[in-house]
């Protein structure tokens, strides 16, 4: 509908009112039939779009790295945990990505240039959004005491790592607002990294161990990646908006040397297990030139689908690190 047509109806209404009920009814009528079918479609594609679903590499391959983890040490994987682990996760992360996207509009954040339009352009509204929240959150719940039924690890253990992710989900936008004082980073790291990492493995094998948080470690920086690739894109509107990201703290230059270690170091630790342990812990090494090429649009500073095209390159390697350790030979990989 132009700007013009409006005007045009109400001259027409000015001059014939019955046509102008006659048009209303049919209107009305029109409106009920895109209501129904389209508005619908629309609806369920903006809940899709609010929850992100780019960025949940950053929740499956924790939960994946976690289960190989336990397979080696155990020699066993039992699939319903697997599966409970990774709705688990992926609940809260959505739920996590719903509350960002809520605070983010209430900040005034979000404009129509951003990836997360949901609200900005009133496709949603702000309840729907914190409903949907609460709903997976509270799928996320439900799912964790299903754990515990099955798994033998420990209510306290259970509830500690839970807990620790549901809350630094909420709290990365909610509440404290991590994301606004520059302690973003800091959350993502350590949530999508050791801690999904450990729970997933935690609830495999019964008990809380250390060294899934060393194994985690080349994930997490790549996790990281895609957050810092996210952030510098957005410098300018979120320095318009007044809060602060790492990325504005250290500026585009030592943005960019951030980002290429968060791409790169991954690959030297896999050398490194590669070299001295198993050789099958190669195989990440194959999405080198994925990470080649983003360094180079990053350089450009071509900021375009750069987050989206880092998840890619997360899931992949994560993919491969997993592959990995799962063809690694029994007692080759260490503290396994």
């Amino acid at each position: 509908m132009g700007p013009g047509e409006p005007a045009q109806k109400i001259s027409i209404s000015a001059e014939n009112p019955r046509g102008s009920e006659r048009n209303g009814a049919g209107g009305a009528l029109a409106g009920a039939e895109r209501v129904s079918p389209g508005s619908w479609r629309q609806k369920c594609a903006a809940y899709v779009l609010a929850l992100r679903p780019w960025s949940f590499s950053a929740s499956l391959t924790p939960v994946a790295l976690g289960s190989a983890l336990a397979y080696r040490a155990e020699g066993a994987l039992d699939p319903r945990l697997l599966v409970g682990s990774a709705v688990t996760v992926l609940a809260v992360h959505g739920a996590g990505n719903l509350v960002n996207t809520y605070y983010d509009f209430s900040k005034g954040i979000d404009h129509k240039k951003s990836d997360d339009r949901t609200l900005v352009d009133q496709i949603l509204e702000p309840q729907d959004v914190v409903r949907f929240g609460v709903f997976l959150y509270t799928v996320g719940c439900i799912c964790a005491a299903g754990l515990y039924a099955v798994s033998t690890l420990k209510l306290e253990h259970l509830a500690l790592i839970y807990f620790g992710g549901l809350s630094s989900s909420f709290l990365y936008t909610g509440g404290i607002g991590f994301k606004y004082v520059a302690l973003g980073d800091v959350v993502i790291l350590i949530t999508f990294g050791p801690l999904a990492v450990m729970f997933a493995h935690a609830v495999q094998v019964g008990y809380l161990s250390v060294s899934p948080l060393f194994y985690a470690v080349p994930l997490a920086l790549s996790t990281e990646a895609i957050l810092h690739s996210n952030n510098t894109r957005d410098m300018e509107s979120d320095r318009q908006a007044g809060i602060v990201t790492l990325a504005i703290l250290i500026g585009p230059a030592f943005s960019y040397i951030l980002y290429t270690v968060l791409l790169f170091l991954p690959y030297l630790i896999f050398c490194v297990l590669a070299t001295r342990y198993t050789i099958s812990m190669a195989l990440p090494l194959l999405t080198i030139p994925m990470a080649f090429s983003l360094e180079r649009q990053f350089r450009s500073q071509s900021f375009n689908k750069i987050p989206q095209r880092t998840a890619k390159l997360n899931l992949l390697l994560g993919l491969f690190y997993v592959f990995g350790i799962t063809l690694a030979p029994a007692g080759a990989l260490p503290k396994l």
